[in-house]
Parts: structure tokens; sequence; C-alpha cells
């Protein structure tokens, strides 16, 4: 018999909430069966488990739940692979620049700080010199 998993297992492995553990699935990443009164209780399975891995995954990628939803999406289908493999790299890629971009700007951010940092300190100092400190 294949393993399953409530929802407060996957919640609690991955340091989710349950209330994620729904938003993820409202956003078709996630589909467990559903059992019980009035089909209440969540089951999930190890395909579920292994999508909300790959779905973190992409979220600490920087990709959009949407980016990753299409991407898991295309290794449950039997395309070619190769494709599947070219339209991840570029989604990649797509972000890779965007981080950069992010990252040099905060390094402007971050020397333009430092050299006001520099001034300020050359100021007071020059204060401190005047007033006899």
């Amino acid at each position: 018999m294949a393993t399953t998993y409530s929802i407060s297992d996957l919640a609690r492995e991955f340091d989710l909430t349950t209330r994620a553990m729904r938003f993820y699935e409202d956003m078709g990443l996630l589909q467990p069966e559903r059992s019980g009164p009035g089909g209440r209780i969540r089951v999930y399975s190890g395909r579920d488990r292994t999508r909300l891995k790959l779905t973190l995954r992409a979220k600490r990628l920087g990709l959009s739940l949407s980016e990753a939803r299409e991407i898991i999406d295309m290794y449950d289908s039997p395309r070619d692979t190769g494709l599947q493999l070219k339209k991840f790299l570029d989604v990649l890629a797509a972000h890779r620049t965007q981080v950069e971009e992010q990252m040099a700007d905060l390094q402007a951010n971050l020397d333009e700080i430092k050299a006001h940092q520099r001034e300020a300190r050359a100021l007071l100092a020059k204060l401190d010199k005047k007033n006899g400190k």
C-alpha cells in the first residue's frame, strides 16, 4: 500500500501552515484525494509530497508559484524531457539575471551608505576637534 500523508503531516515536515498547504492546493500545485464525511479530509500521496518539495525549492529560487506549477506539471506529462529542461533553464536564466540586478542595486546602495558614514564621521571629527574634544 502506498504511503499517504495528512495535511498536518506535510505541514509539520516542511514547516508550513495548513493554510499554506490549502493555498498550494488552490493554486493547483497539490491534488490530494478527499475522504471522510463530505470529503473534508485531505489525503496526500507521495506524488503530492514530491510536488510540495519541488514547489518550495522553486520558491527558494525565486520562481512564482505559477512558474513552479508550469515546470512541475511538465514533469507529470509524457512530453520530451529535453524541452522540459530547456524551459527550466530559461526560467532559471531569467531569475538569475533578476537576482544579479538586485545584487548590483544592493551593492550600490551599500556603497552609498558607506560613503555617507565616512562623510559623517569626518564631519564629526572636525566638530570634535573644533570643540576641543
